[in-house]
């Protein structure tokens, strides 16, 4: 069976930064848990973050500039905690292995889980196209990301891909 990683926060669990969730009640979710292909993970909580805890953005790009070094993740603090946030999506990569994960659904905006847009590093609001660090190295390794509106598109991918493994068991 095809695992699915979903973010903890999108399940109803509040360990966002503000301690709040963003549960997402979409049907197929809901499928998948009672199907057992659920699992799920925050990176940021497993890199140790506390609930709650500052605001956080990437300065300077997007996940994929974090992972080679040309930019930072950076708390309304000024904190840099950039090797947290890269610590949290090491231990997502290896949590996802562990677990057979082939398709990832993560909360967009996130700068750890976003997979379509970032916010600039600013804390103005203002939304660029990216993917947070999880979500990068997630992708770098084979893993599919979609954000929690894109749900029906991760179904269809889900069932292209046990079509394909169909085929290849015949």
């Amino acid at each position: 069976m095809i695992r699915v990683l979903v973010s903890s926060c999108l399940l109803g669990r509040p360990i966002r930064y503000n301690g709040s969730d963003a549960p997402s009640d979409k049907t197929i979710l809901s499928k998948w848990k009672s199907e057992g292909r659920l699992v799920h993970f925050c990176p940021e909580i497993a890199a140790g973050f506390p609930i709650p805890r500052p605001p956080a953005e990437i300065v300077g790009g997007d996940g994929r500039l974090v992972l080679s070094g040309h930019a930072k993740v950076i708390e309304d603090t000024g904190a840099d905690v950039t090797k947290m946030f890269v610590a949290g999506a090491r231990k997502a990569v290896d949590f996802a292995e562990i677990n057979k994960v082939r398709i990832a659904i993560l909360t967009d905006g996130s700068p750890s889980c976003g997979s379509t847009y970032v916010y600039d590093g600013n804390f103005t609001g203002k939304q660029i196209p990216g993917k947070g660090v999880t979500a990068e190295l997630l992708e770098q390794n084979g893993i599919r990301v979609f954000s929690e509106d894109q749900i029906e598109d991760a179904l269809v991918f889900l069932k292209s891909l046990e079509e394909s493994e169909t085929e290849n068991a015949k």
